[in-house]
This record gives structure tokens, sequence and C-alpha cells, in this order.
């Protein structure tokens, strides 16, 4: 009897430790938000886009990516001269790496064993060895003017940079570190993508309204796809096929087909400055940050249309949430 009194209470134990975790609140799942002219990070509960709490973060934080394991969010403060982890699904920090000199864009080669941070001010790009837990320094390459953006090959054998005052774009060996070749792109080229069939690279070019398409092989610049003035960065649709493109300029979005290499679509009626984007994971809505009206927008992927602003800090770059779309 007293050992079904035992199991009894066990059970009861069990059921009720059962019912207060179905009963506990989730904890919400924020939206990271860069406000690089406030030197600080806003953080918006993804569910019900309410504005959680801003707090300082360090010199113009500009990108932000996420360690391989997803574990960390690392920030990049260019004039701050450090990274921030922060942790991914609540935006709490977890560590600051000192010493890493103007950390503009970040990236992380395919096979995780090559971090890359290009240095805006420094007209540098610096790549380091990364064994998952720590970065320790390969090499620092000196290039021409405003190194910007950075794109991989998938095999993580070249590293491809935007010079983006300077017009050009470099190409990096990281199997023998050393400059592959520079070439002339266009007007200030931004951001940079290497299509699902490692044939081209599409570019953004800031300083003009169009994507460049190059043959990076050849080094040939064998089209030029009409977007919108300011054509800055990207974001893949998810389906390996289709990327949204942000004009800073023209306050509007293209979408661009990597197969037949065209425009397909574009969203207008959008806040001044659309940069940096990030998608929802079912792909039905489209965050964005407006560097010019220190806001965040939301838009509808299938209505192309801005469905919710929401107030951030001055000048708003990188954004980011755990649960999204495929990045390629």
């Amino acid at each position: 009897m007293l050992a079904l009194r035992r199991v009894v209470a066990g059970a009861v134990s069990v059921g009720a430790l059962a019912l207060a975790l179905v009963s506990a609140p989730a904890r919400a799942e924020v939206v990271v938000i860069l406000n690089s002219g406030d030197a600080s990070v806003t953080l918006i509960d993804k569910d019900t886009q309410k504005v959680l709490e801003t707090f300082p973060i360090g010199k113009e934080p500009h990108h932000l990516i996420a360690t391989p394991d997803d574990k960390s969010l690392i920030v990049a403060n260019a004039v701050g001269n450090d990274l921030v982890f922060l942790d991914p699904v609540t935006g709490k920090v977890q560590q600051r790496v000192p010493n890493i000199d103007d950390p503009y864009q970040i990236g992380f080669s395919p096979d995780q064993k090559w971090f890359i941070a290009t240095g805006n001010r420094l007209d540098r790009v610096d790549v380091y060895r990364w064994d998952g837990r720590q970065l320790k320094i390969a090499k620092q390459f000196p290039l021409a003017k405003t190194p910007s953006h950075i794109a991989f090959t998938a095999d993580s054998k070249i590293a491809f940079i935007t010079l983006q005052d300077s017009n050009q774009i470099a190409a990096i060996d990281l199997t023998t570190l050393t400059v592959l070749w520079t070439m002339e792109a266009g007007s200030a080229p931004a951001g940079i993508w290497v299509t699902p069939d490692q044939k081209y690279l599409l570019v953004g070019m800031t300083g003009a309204d169009y994507v460049a398409v190059i043959d990076w092989r050849t080094r040939t610049v064998v089209k030029q796809i009409q977007t919108g003035k300011g054509a800055h960065n990207f974001r893949a649709v998810g389906d390996k096929r289709h990327l949204f493109l942000s004009n800073r300029v023209s306050g509007s979005i293209s979408i661009i087909d990597q197969q037949t290499l065209s425009k397909v679509g574009e969203i207008t009626g959008l806040l001044p400055g659309p940069d940096d984007m990030e998608l929802t994971a079912d792909g039905k809505t489209l965050w964005v940050t407006f560097r010019w009206a220190r806001s965040v927008g939301l838009i509808d992927v299938a209505s192309r249309k801005m469905i919710k602003t929401i107030r951030v800090g001055k000048s708003p770059h990188g954004i980011y949430f755990r649960t999204r779309a495929p990045l390629y």
C-alpha cells in the first residue's frame, strides 16, 4: 500500500509539472535591430511587433551574423573596434571580443573555417581562422577604398569583396590567402551575391540603378538588370531562385530572378532608405530596415504592401531573427 501511495504521489507530481510547463508563457523570440547612428540595439517582440528595449552596444553597429552553430549572434561595431556576441533568441549580451579593427561587414565561409571582416574606414580586409569558438587572425589585406560587402563561392575557396568608393571588386583566394584579382565593376558596388549555379556575381550598384551581372571567371560584366536608384543589398526569397534587392534612393525593393537574370517584380510605396532585410520562415513577411526613417517596416510578400512600421533608433541597419527563411 505504501508503494502504491508513492507511485500515485509521483504521478501527481509529474502531472502537476506537465501542467505548469504547458501553462507557462512561451519566451518571446526577438528581432534584433542595429541602430548604427545611435550606437544601440533595439529588441522587438517578433510576435506582437512591440519594442521590448533599446540598449547601448558600441559605436556604429552596422552588420551582424549568426555563428554557424546558431548559438550566438555576432554584432560588428565598426568604430567601436569590437564584436559583441548576443543570445540569438533573447538578444542578451553573452560576451564582448575587443581589438577587432573596424569590423563593418562580417561573414563566415560556407565550410565554417574562415571569418572575414571588411574594414570600411581602414581600407582593409581581415581574414580570421574560426575553430568554432575563437577567432585567430590569418592575414590582413590592404585594398582599395571602402571595402564593403562579402560573398563566397560554395566551395569556400574564394571570397569576393566590393570596394564601394573605388568602383571595384576584389577576389581573395582563401586557400593561398592571396588576392587573385581586382576588376572595375560600376558605380559604388555594395551588395554582392553568387548565383546558385556559381556562374555569376550579382552586384548592387548603389551609385546607379541596376544590378551588374558579372562572369567572375572572365571578369566581364555580361548584363545590367535595371532595378531602382541606389541598388544596394540582397536577401534570398528562399526558393533558391529569386532575390529581394533594396533600392536605397528610390525607396523600393526589386525582385530578381536568378535563372533568367531579370527583374520580375517591384515593391513600392516604402519609407526612405530601405537597406537590410529579413524574411519570416513561412516566406510571408519581409522585415526591412529604413536607414533614413528611423524605422523598421513589415511587408506582406503576397500583396507587396507594407503593413506596419515600427519606430526604432537612428539609422537602423542590420536586422536578424532566428526563425527565418533560408538564406540561399
